[in-house]
């Protein structure tokens, strides 16, 4: 049958969504792999459906390109808040996930703002294969006396990340060699998403980031968050910073009084279409 969906990005990281709250969509991972293939497909980074919830406005299932389903998606969640904004007529939503529940709500010139809840900071919530201290784990690229990469802060934003620090923002090719190496590192029993964060003042971050799963994205919205709560650990960063991605800036506030990371960025619709699935 023909399914109608959304072409949506929210800083630049892209999204084919579906609407199955009356009609059940299942694809199989070839099918969400060929969906998302850019050359013979429609191209995304990831693959969502909106399906309904006893609990919320609608629960919002993800496909990572490479076929298999995560957890969640921050840049995702703002473009389904304003799908189902625009539809009920709300200024907010709330939204389940496989990763938890949050809310999303309309922000100032056509931005969204989703509550993406508190960091889960402990080991074994990550989780690591062994309990270490999350705001710098024993991992590292490179040799051993001289390490390209080393001592990452560990932060699950519903999903697994992990965030090295650099004196810069690297190129593709070492985004793609080094994210390509840690995603399915032994210390991460579930894979893990991986970050690449140059802190450029105490609000201001520049990150690049290789998504577990997806690879290469123009942005990652739990992974901004992921950079920000890890760099406020550190004390390199405050509680509040714009964390700049490829595709935009995604602002990014870890509130001290309720705990939650809270995350305001911009969502387009490029076009519709249908899927012959």
């Amino acid at each position: 049958m023909a399914r109608p969906f959304v072409k949506m990005n929210g800083a630049g990281n892209d999204f084919v969504v579906v609407n199955a709250l009356e009609t059940p969509f299942k694809p199989t991972a070839d099918q969400a792999r060929a969906i998302a293939d850019r050359k013979t497909g429609e191209g995304c980074d990831q693959l969502i459906a909106l399906e309904p919830s006893e609990t919320a406005d609608a629960f919002m299932r993800v496909w990572n390109a490479d076929g298999g389903t995560v957890e969640t998606c921050g840049n995702a969640l703002r473009c389904v808040g304003w799908i189902l904004m625009e539809s009920t007529g709300k200024d907010e939503v709330s939204i389940d996930t496989l990763g938890g529940s949050t809310t999303a709500r309309r922000a100032p010139h056509g931005r969204i703002t989703v509550d993406m809840g508190p960091p889960r900071l402990a080991w074994d919530q990550i989780p690591l294969d062994e309990a270490m201290d999350t705001r710098g784990i024993e991992l590292q690229v490179g040799p051993i006396d001289d390490p390209v990469l080393h001592t990452p802060g560990a932060v699950s934003m519903g999903n697994p990340h992990v965030v090295f620090f650099m004196d810069h923002a690297p190129n593709d090719g070492f985004v793609r060699g080094a994210g390509s190496l840690i995603e399915h590192h032994p210390r991460f029993p579930e894979g893990v998403n991986v970050g690449f964060a140059h802190v450029i003042a105490p609000d201001h971050i520049r990150l690049r980031v290789w998504e577990r799963g997806a690879g290469l994205t123009k942005a990652c919205g739990t992974g901004a968050c992921a950079a920000l709560v890890a760099a406020a650990r550190r004390g390199l960063a405050g509680r509040a910073a714009t964390v700049e991605v490829d595709g935009g800036d995604l602002d990014i506030v870890w509130d001290e009084a309720s705990g939650h990371v809270f995350m305001t960025g911009p969502v387009e619709v490029e076009r519709t279409g249908t899927l012959a699935i």
